[in-house]
């Protein structure tokens, strides 16, 4: 069984997130591996070790992406692939999936994908849209949001909770899943598997190498990623204000009547 998991650099939650002059987020400074993406990559590698398979880890940004790649390698990962190329730069979910798609397509060609893995959003965008609109380019079932993941043969069995209640989904591979942080608990690569990760592969793709078109005019579909090609454009970004101090009301009996005054001075209600 030949398995994707598509990994996310991205700046560190812990750390102060800023936005660039051109209104996106700036990184390279404290970035990991998405957190959620942990859960993609131990779901890949229960997987593959379930039937003796293989998981390639996948992931498209600057020089520095590489290292979710890498992280992905020490925890089990058989080798890596990350789509590098500067025209990339700003794409939406839409061009993420499209270069993701094409990534794996070409990885199709020398072996079968039985299965494309991914976490349920990267805590950066948060759009949580990459599994869905990555199951669409690709053309295969998409199986999301799930908690429990079991295989049978040739059919991948999801439980996920929507709400109150719980939905089973199957699907024949090869399909697309995402998997919740409560899918599994993230193993942690011991020393033995940080340093025999220094020796796999990781390969390096552009654009080219994927076929994208980058530039081209409208009437020929235009591009395809890129801030060029991207469904959506950041029209203002400013920081966020500082937090000021709140008011302290010593109640002497009318803290409601002054609780609702200041609800309604600040168009609270």
């Amino acid at each position: 069984m030949r398995i994707v998991v598509c990994v996310k650099h991205v700046p560190d939650l812990q750390a102060e997130r800023t936005l660039g002059p051109d209104g996106r987020l700036v990184r390279g400074e404290d970035d990991v591996l998405n957190e959620l993406d942990e859960n993609a990559v131990e779901a890949a590698m229960t997987l593959a070790e379930q039937t003796d398979g293989e998981v390639v880890a996948l992931t498209m940004g600057a020089d520095d992406a590489v290292d979710a790649v890498r992280r992905a390698l020490q925890m089990g990962a058989t080798e890596g692939v990350h789509v590098n190329d500067e025209r990339i730069a700003g794409s939406d979910v839409v061009g993420t999936a499209r270069v993701l798609a094409a990534a794996v397509r070409k990885l199709g060609e020398e072996t079968p994908v039985d299965l494309v893995v991914t976490g349920m959003a990267s805590m950066d965008g948060l759009t949580a849209m990459l599994p869905a609109a990555l199951a669409a380019d690709l053309e295969l079932p998409q199986l999301t949001l799930a908690g429990d993941v079991r295989l049978e043969g040739t059919t991948v069995t999801i439980t996920r909770t929507i709400g109150d209640a719980d939905e089973v989904l199957a699907a024949e591979l090869p399909a697309v899943l995402s998997v919740t942080d409560q899918a599994n608990e993230p193993r942690y690569p011991n020393f033995k598997a940080i340093m025999a990760a220094k020796k796999k592969p990781v390969t390096i793709w552009d654009l080219d190498d994927l076929s994208l078109a980058t530039t081209g005019a409208e009437a020929d579909g235009g591009p395809e990623v890129g801030t060029a090609g991207a469904g959506t454009r950041v029209l203002a970004a400013m920081p966020r204000p500082a937090r000021t101090s709140g008011r302290i009301i010593t109640d002497s009996g009318d803290a409601g009547t002054q609780l609702a005054a200041y609800l309604v001075e600040n168009k609270l209600v």
